[in-house]
C-alpha cells in the first residue's frame, strides 16, 4: 500500500507528491506530455507551457483510466465537463489550448526560463509564509468556508512575530533581499 499523507499509493505518488510537498512546485512543459507525463505536470502548483507542447490523457485509448492521481489534480484545475471531455476523448491539445482550458498556468516561449525566474521571485519571500499559503490554497476547495477562514486566521497568527515574518518586514522596508531561516522539510 505505502500510502502518502493524502492517501496516494506508490504509483500515484509519482504525480501527487508535488501537491504534498510543502514548497511550491513549478513545471515547465515542452514537447510531449502524454499520460503519466501530463499527470506529473498537473501535480505542480504552476505550469509554464510552450505553445507547441502536446498534452493528452491517452489512457482510454488503451482501455484504462488515468491512474497517477490525474483525476484528482485535473478536477481541481478545470470544470468537470472539461475534465470529462479531455479524458473521454484522449484528444491531444497544444500549449495555447492547455492554458485556455486551465491545464497550464501561462503560455511561454521559454517555459524553463520563466519557471526559473518565478522560482527566484518566490525564493525571496518568507519560506514560512509561502508554505502556509500553499497549504491554505490546497485546502481551500476541500473544507467548508468557515473552516477555511479559521485556517487562514490560524496560519496568519502562527506567522506573526516569528523571525521570518520580522525579516520579511525589515528586508522589504530596507529594499534588500530577505535573509530567511529555512524551515525543516
Amino acid at each position: 500500500r505505502d500510502l502518502s499523507r493524502d492517501g496516494a499509493n506508490r504509483a500515484q505518488q509519482l504525480a501527487w507528491a508535488w501537491c504534498e510537498l510543502p514548497v511550491p512546485v513549478i513545471a515547465a512543459v515542452e514537447g510531449v506530455a502524454l499520460g503519466g507525463g501530463l499527470h506529473i505536470a498537473l501535480g505542480a502548483d504552476i505550469r509554464f507551457v510552450s505553445p507547441d507542447a502536446r498534452l493528452a490523457f491517452v489512457e482510454l485509448n488503451w482501455g484504462l483510466v488515468p491512474d497517477l492521481s490525474a483525476t484528482q489534480s485535473l478536477r481541481r484545475l478545470v470544470p468537470l465537463d472539461v475534465a470529462k471531455k479531455l479524458i473521454f476523448s484522449a484528444q491531444s491539445i497544444d500549449g495555447a489550448k492547455a492554458v485556455e482550458l486551465g491545464l497550464g498556468t501561462e503560455l511561454s516561449d521559454n517555459p524553463i526560463e520563466d519557471a526559473l525566474a518565478l522560482a527566484r521571485v518566490i525564493a525571496q519571500k518568507s519560506p514560512d509564509a509561502v508554505r502556509a499559503a500553499k497549504t491554505l490554497l490546497n485546502e481551500s476547495g476541500l473544507v467548508p468556508l468557515a473552516q477555511g477562514l479559521a485556517n487562514e486566521m490560524a496560519a496568519s497568527a502562527g506567522l506573526m512575530g516569528k523571525p521570518n515574518q520580522i525579516e520579511a518586514v525589515i528586508s522589504s522596508l530596507q529594499k534588500r533581499p530577505g535573509d530567511f531561516i529555512e524551515p525543516e522539510i
